[in-house]
């Protein structure tokens, strides 16, 4: 199913994954975003060891809440850059409601 600009693609096990490339301004073509539906218990060993490694988190992926997490669809969110900082990567607790 098609959602905006969301285009998913169920996989064999179970995984769903939301391609928005007309999303990304042909400017920015190498960032990507992962996001991740996690369990309470996962998502706080994930925000454990961000802060471990001191990695920066944001609440938001505006990049705007520096350290700080958000609370949005009754659930948990934090967004954190990979390595190599191309990749934004999302960890929720709580499925966003369109999707």
């Amino acid at each position: 199913m098609r959602l905006g600009s969301v285009h998913p693609s169920d996989t064999a096990n179970n995984v769903a994954v939301d391609f928005a490339d007309a999303l990304v301004p042909p400017d920015r073509i190498n960032e990507s975003h992962l996001a991740f539906l996690v369990t309470d218990d996962e998502f706080d060993g994930i925000l454990a060891r961000l802060k471990e490694q001191a990695i920066t988190y944001w609440a938001d992926p505006q990049k705007s809440g520096e350290g700080k997490i958000n609370h949005l669809f009754g659930g948990r969110g934090v967004y954190a850059l990979d390595p190599g900082g191309t990749v934004l990567t999302e960890f929720i607790t709580a499925p966003y409601p369109y999707c």
